[in-house]
C-alpha cells in the first residue's frame, strides 16, 4: 500500500511562509499604524501584531512542520491569520480527543472552559477523505505576561496513510472575530488543498489513504 512521505498545503498568495516576526511584519504594522490617529485603534493594531509574533514563536517551539500567515491591509482594515501543521501521535490506548490533542500540541489555554461555539464535525477533504474537524473561538494565553487573546480557530485532523495512530493537524487561527463567517470559509478553502504525496512525489488518491 502507498504511504505518505510528505504533504502539500496551498495558501493564498498574500500569505508568507517566512518568519512573520521579521521585516515583513514590521513593515505592515507601520503602514497599519499610519492609517489612524485613534489611540485605541493603534493599541488594537499593536495587540494584533504582538499576537502574530507570539503565535509564530509558539509554532516553532512546538515543532510545527509548517508555519505560515498573513498581515494584509485592505480598504476595510487589517486582516491577520496564521496557519500551522503539526505532527501528532495518539498515545497507546487513547483516542484523539481534544485534551489529547491539546497536550500533543503544547497548547496552553487561558480558560479551561469549553468554548460555547465549539463545533466538532466530520468534513470531506478532497485529496484525503473524511476527517475530523474542530472549530471554535478559543481564549489563549500567548505569553508569560498573562496576556489573553481570542482567536477564531479551525483544527483539521489528517490521518497519515500507512501509519497507525499518526495524524497531521492543520491548525488555522485569526483574531479577526467580526469576520467569523468569512474567516471560516477561507480556512476551509485552504485546508481543502491539503494532500499527502507518495515517495515519487505523486498525490495519493483517496482510495489509497487507508489506515493499517
Amino acid at each position: 500500500m502507498n504511504t505518505a512521505h510528505r504533504f502539500l498545503l496551498d495558501v493564498p498568495g498574500t500569505w508568507d511562509t517566512l518568519d512573520l516576526s521579521g521585516e515583513t511584519l514590521a513593515t505592515t504594522r507601520a503602514k497599519a499604524l499610519a492609517l489612524t490617529d485613534d489611540p485605541r485603534a493603534k493599541a488594537r493594531i499593536n495587540d494584533m501584531f504582538r499576537q502574530g509574533r507570539e503565535l509564530n514563536r509558539a509554532a516553532r517551539r512546538h515543532g510545527a512542520l509548517l508555519a505560515t500567515g498573513t498581515a494584509t491591509l485592505y480598504d476595510e482594515g487589517l486582516f491577520l491569520a496564521y496557519g500551522m501543521v503539526f505532527a501528532v501521535t495518539t498515545p497507546v490506548g487513547s483516542e484523539l480527543t481534544l485534551p489529547v490533542l491539546s497536550a500533543q500540541l503544547g497548547v496552553s489555554s487561558a480558560n479551561r472552559a469549553v468554548p460555547r461555539d465549539r463545533v466538532i464535525t466530520s468534513v470531506a477533504v478532497p485529496h484525503v477523505g473524511t476527517v475530523a474537524r474542530v472549530t471554535g473561538t478559543e481564549v489563549t494565553r500567548l505569553t508569560a505576561s498573562d496576556i489573553d487573546v481570542e482567536l477564531l480557530t479551525m483544527h483539521t485532523m489528517m490521518p497519515v496513510p500507512g501509519r497507525a495512530d499518526e495524524f497531521l493537524v492543520v491548525t488555522l487561527a485569526s483574531p479577526n472575530l467580526p469576520l467569523k463567517n468569512e474567516v471560516y470559509d477561507l480556512f476551509d478553502a485552504v485546508t481543502s488543498t491539503f494532500r499527502f504525496l507518495s515517495e515519487d512525489g505523486t498525490p495519493l488518491r483517496v482510495s489509497a489513504v487507508g489506515r493499517d
